[in-house]
Order: structure tokens, then sequence, then C-alpha cells
């Protein structure tokens, strides 16, 4: 039999990973959160480790020796192909068949009329009418929002990109809060979590997305340019990140729903991880990339009524969320005044502060 076709030194890709128990043995679970791939792959615990090592730096043979000193597990050179031809036909090997599948996403990507929504069905429903029924339900479970305590246009606001199951009350407050303050609203930037994102990657994208009632238009006058700014390459690397991607999608749903009668163009963000930032000694504010793309938005804001949009949560936490054990009632204290110090942060204006929080 001929053997498959796999990379000589094999990379894993960012995959998620999940521990299942399998007909009483400890799975690995892994999948593609790109979505690019149905295919799934389950490693037995003992071989888990292998994936730690597949970096691109180690050969077959050079795999097998770090399973066996790291796990004291040894593989045959046929049975680690076998697993990491799965792991290629999952589309997991960052330099295998992902290749050249990725690029037949991002051109189907590019290429369609619009982004699709998806998550709608699952999420939220995936009919107009039926979305608004259950939008106008959601906001029936809140109290009526106070008038504003001060003067001054709405500028931004931070909008969750939880499942609606769980946030519907938080969105339903929020957008009620805002909406006396949208109707001359022209231009909405939407700076999205990127949960698969690279290390610092701003990520536009020049499709419009789409949600039950429409297309909300991209600004592609703005997207371009900051692609000019940046970089092409740096912008528009991980686009295909937006086709399965949350974060903006959710909040993108409220949104039009509270602006159908309007005529706003978006611009909408995917943000990369910050953990280099957060682990290390580096400030965002000294990353030329994320300065450059404030510095232009800050001038397109100047031109035009501009409603900025962070789709984002704050802590994410308990089994759910891969903790081992729910959290208790001390913890979920601390983590209530943490919360609230990094939401004064953000209504003080006072990004070296929250940066210092989190």
């Amino acid at each position: 039999m001929q053997q498959p076709i796999i990379p000589y030194k094999p990379q894993i890709r960012p995959v998620e990973p999940n521990w299942v128990d399998h007909e009483g043995q400890r799975f690995l679970y892994l999948r593609d959160p790109l979505g690019m791939s149905d295919l799934t792959v389950l490693l037995p615990q003992q071989i888990a480790p292998l994936v730690m090592f597949m970096d691109g730096e180690r050969s077959l043979s050079e795999l097998r020796s770090a399973l066996q000193q790291a796990a004291g597990v040894a593989v045959t050179e046929d049975d680690l192909r076998t697993i990491v031809s799965q792991l290629d036909q999952a589309l997991m090997i960052e330099n295998g068949s992902y290749i050249a599948a990725a690029k037949r996403s991002i051109d189907a990507y590019r290429n369609a009329d619009f982004r699709p929504p998806s998550h709608a069905g699952p999420v939220y429903p995936d009919q107009p009418e039926a979305l608004a029924e259950t939008i106008t339900k959601y906001v029936s479970l809140v109290p009526t929002p106070q008038p504003k305590a001060t003067g001054g246009d709405l500028a931004g606001m931070l909008c969750p990109h939880i499942d609606y199951d769980r946030g519907h009350k938080t969105y339903a407050a929020l957008w009620e809060a805002a909406k006396p303050d949208l109707s001359d609203i022209e231009l909405v930037i939407i700076l999205g979590t990127d949960h698969m994102g690279g290390l610092g990657k701003i990520t536009p994208t020049r499709q419009n997305y789409a949600t039950p009632y429409g297309t909300l238009p991209t600004d592609i006058e703005i997207v371009d340019k900051l692609a000019s700014v940046i970089g092409s390459k740096a912008a528009f690397d991980e686009e295909i990140h937006h086709a399965n991607e949350h974060s903006i999608e959710l909040a993108s749903v409220w949104l039009h729903h509270y602006t159908r009668d309007l005529e706003v163009s978006v611009v909408p963000i995917l943000c990369g991880s910050f953990h280099h930032f957060t682990s290390g000694s580096r400030d965002p504010s000294d990353d030329e990339n994320i300065t450059a793309t404030l510095e232009l938005l800050r001038e397109y804001m100047a031109q035009r009524r501009t409603l900025v949009i962070s789709a984002g949560d704050l802590a994410h936490v308990g089994p759910a969320f891969g903790d081992a054990q729910p959290l208790d009632t001390g913890l979920r204290a601390k983590l209530r005044v943490n919360d609230k110090k990094s939401i004064e942060a953000m209504l003080n204006g006072d990004p070296a502060k929250f940066f210092e929080i989190s």
C-alpha cells in the first residue's frame, strides 16, 4: 500500500483541543476552529503530547524520540505516519494539505456576495421576522433605561459576544440604552475579538457582513487605507478568520436590528491575541501597527458621526470555559471587583489603567 504523502517536518496548526472520555479511555479531541474541515481527530492520552512537538522543526524520527523521552511512549514510524496523515486529512498540519485548502477557502470567501451568518440558527433565528420577535422579547425582560446622567453623543460601547441564551439581558440593556443616540450614526467601527488570531494581529475585511435583515455595507475605502498603512499582507493574512469568528457577527445582529432604517457603513476589524503584551513588558501603545490603526481610524471619526463597538467579553470562568471547578463565592466576589475596575478604566478613557488591570 502506498504511504500517504505528509510533510517531512510537520507543523501543527492552532487547533481547538478538548479532553473527552470515550469507551472508558481518555482522549484529546481536536477540531479545526476555522471550520475548513469537518473531520476531527481523537488522540489517546498517552500520545497527546505529540502535538506539542510538531513545531515544523522535527522529522518523524525526531518526533518519535521526543515522545519517547517526554512521555515514555514508543510508537513505530508507520503508526506515527498514520497519526500525522489523519491530522493532515483534517487540515490540522500547517505545512500540509491545509495550504491548498486555505487558498480555496479564502478565494471562496472573498468572491462571495457577502459574508453569510455563520451562527444563525443555533444562536439566533435565521429569519428576520423571528429574529425581530426574539430581540423584542429580550428587550421586554430588562428595565427601561434611565436618561443619560451626562450630555454628549454616544461614542462607543463594549458589546458582548457571548451567545444570546446567556447574554441576552446584557445585549438588550446595552442596545436599549444606546438607542436614543443611534439616529445620526454614519459610520460604525467594530473591533471584535479574534479567538484564533495571531499575536497583535489587526485583521479587517472587505466583505460585507450579512444578518437575517440583509447586509451591512463595509466601508471599502477605510479598509483599503488601513491595509496600505499596516501593509496588505499583515492586514489580510488571517482574513479567513472572519468566516466563522462569532464576535463581530453577534454584535452586528443587534447593530442591524437597531439601524435597519439608517444608512450606515461598517469597518469590521478582528483583533488578535495580546498575550505577548500581558505576559511580558511590552505595551500595546508601543506597537506600530496598533498605533497606526488608531491614528487612521481617528481621522475618519473626525469626518463622520461614528460609533465604535468593542465586541468583547469580560472574564471567561467556570467549567464551561475550561476551569476544573465552579467558582466559589469568594472568587466570584473578587472577579466582580476586578471587572468593575476594568469597566471604570474604560469609562474614564484610561487605556493604560485598563491594560494594567488586565
